[in-house]
């Protein structure tokens, strides 16, 4: 009880050192949150796309209805087909009808005979869409234009490394600060007690009963900056969770999986002691030397 004491008293003696590192702590793993819930959110996206996979045949202007039917038939043979759905040109004046509907200058001199037919093809395996694509990009004579979801996944892939590389390095820089602002702070006030520590060593004190609140002192920042670090992203997740989900519909971009964000705060409090105690212990060891 008495080591707890003197650590509560460290920290009292000198507050805004205290302050500074407690604010440190918590701003890294604000960061640090708001990075793992992105990634998780990003995955998600990946993950619809990559499970909904899906080409569009834009057909040739021209074709007779023997022609379309070949189309239709051969692409039945492909492995892994869940859907062909066969949108004629009145099908597509439709569609282009309804998503323009509040536009009537849009759609005042679009007919069917300028909009091309096509085959919205959908599949399980995302290999057979790049079968599918092979086989049909050489076929200029009845196919004008494909349309093929590999380029948004390969874009959706290229941001989600960038920003996970992005997660990883900024990671890594907060929490080389965070060691290097208790590790600073530790040992300022190891040198300020210097005196202290040396007159408890000669009256018998052993080195660690001297190391022990300032060990403790750094594992408190450690847990206090990363809870509440950890609370206060979780308040914003939970603020704009229905606009965010709304915005990216119909993918479940904030996870209200409460035993993701309960899993996330027990790594982030273990990650926070891990930074606070090392810092601390390399601190104690540094400036204690008697």
């Amino acid at each position: 009880m008495s080591t707890l004491k003197t650590t509560w008293h460290h920290i009292r003696r000198s507050p805004f050192q205290s302050l500074t590192a407690i604010m440190v702590m918590i701003f890294s793993f604000l960061i640090i949150s708001v990075f793992i819930i992105v990634n998780s959110g990003l995955s998600q996206v990946l993950n619809y796309f990559e499970t909904k996979p899906e080409i569009t045949l834009f057909i040739k202007d021209g074709l007779d209805k023997t022609a379309v039917d070949n189309i239709q038939k051969d692409l039945l043979t492909y492995s892994d087909i869940k859907e062909i759905k066969y949108i004629s040109k009145e099908k597509a004046l439709e569609i282009y009808k309804q998503q323009n509907k509040d536009n009537p200058m849009l759609t005042e001199m679009v007919t069917a005979s300028i909009l091309p037919s096509s085959f919205e093809i959908t599949v399980s395996n995302p290999n057979t869409l790049e079968q599918i694509y092979q086989n049909y990009a050489t076929k200029s004579d009845i196919i004008d234009e494909i349309i093929y979801q590999k380029d948004i996944i390969n874009s959706l892939l290229d941001w989600t490394d960038a920003i996970r590389k992005t997660g990883l390095v900024v990671t890594i820089f907060i929490g080389l600060i965070s060691f290097l602002t208790i590790f600073t702070i530790i040992g300022m006030k190891i040198t300020n007690r210097k005196e202290e520590i040396r007159i408890s060593r000669l009256l018998g004190a052993s080195r660690l009963y001297v190391k022990k609140p300032f060990l403790l002192e750094g594992l408190f920042y450690g847990i206090f900056g990363s809870l509440i670090g950890s609370i206060v992203s979780f308040s914003f997740v939970i603020i704009f969770k229905q606009s965010i989900n709304s915005f990216f519909q119909p993918v479940e971009f904030i996870s209200g999986d409460f035993s993701f964000y309960g899993l996330l705060l027990l790594s982030e409090i273990f990650l926070g002691c891990f930074i606070g105690l090392i810092a601390s212990w390399i601190g104690v060891k540094r400036y204690i030397k008697f």
